[in-house]
């Protein structure tokens, strides 16, 4: 099987959706995020992802800033920090300029050496992927950003997918699908790209009706992988 195009989910995949806390838990006067950060970073990103699906379960799209909004604010009043509008607008202001994980921009150099197409696949609204790539200085490695608001449907709706072909041509299996969702990389693999899941953290694989076909620690050999696919 011959892979021409590498798409890669955004938000925790390349980009480190814990860093907006982190960085902010360090500045100085935030001894009461600094206590808690790593919960309302997990707080904040599993209600930004339940959120797209009940969005998209009872057709109520709206784009991923007010979602990412909302999710914070759930965020912050779990661990009581809700009355901080300062640090509120603090997190926000840092999501859109999140670092990428360290490996990726050798990671899509590699890949565009080797002649490969290379894309971001996102629930983020264009702004905001933007931003991000912009941040990150890969968007010269990237030969296209999709975004779901395109479609108006958060992933993993099959009508997401269905952008790389419109974008790129050929079939699902010339796609090798990189996401650290792993019901996402199951959703396209139902879908049927080849998929890796980038399980950083060592969790269980999701019961889901399909599953990743590569399972990676991180994005380091995924140049390797698509050449092997």
């Amino acid at each position: 099987m011959s892979i021409r195009t590498c798409v890669f989910d955004a938000y925790g995949t390349l980009f480190d959706v814990a860093a907006a806390a982190r960085q902010a838990a360090g500045e100085p006067g935030r001894e009461a995020l600094a206590a808690r950060w790593p919960e309302l970073a997990q707080h904040w990103r599993l209600k930004q992802l339940q959120y797209t699906w009940l969005r998209a379960v009872v057709d109520a799209h709206a784009d991923f800033w007010q979602v990412t909004q909302d999710g914070l604010d759930w965020a912050l009043e779990a661990v009581g920090l809700d009355g901080d509008a300062e640090l509120r607008q603090r997190l926000l202001d840092l999501y859109w300029e999140l670092r990428c994980y360290e490996e990726v921009p050798e990671m899509l150099r590699t890949l565009k050496a080797a002649g490969l197409q290379t894309a971001i696949l996102s629930n983020g609204s264009p702004q905001m992927l933007d931003g991000a790539v912009q941040s990150a200085g890969i968007g010269t490695v990237l030969d296209d950003v999709l975004s779901v608001e395109s479609v108006g449907v958060f992933k993993p709706h099959r009508r997401v997918y269905d952008l790389v072909q419109e974008r790129f041509g050929g079939g699902p299996e010339d796609v090798l699908f990189v996401s650290s969702n792993g019901w996402d990389a199951a959703g396209a693999a139902g879908y049927g790209f080849r998929t890796a899941w980038v399980n950083r953290a060592g969790e269980p694989m999701d019961r889901l009706p399909w599953k990743p076909h590569h399972v990676l620690r991180d994005l380091t050999t995924v140049p390797a992988l698509a050449e092997n696919a």
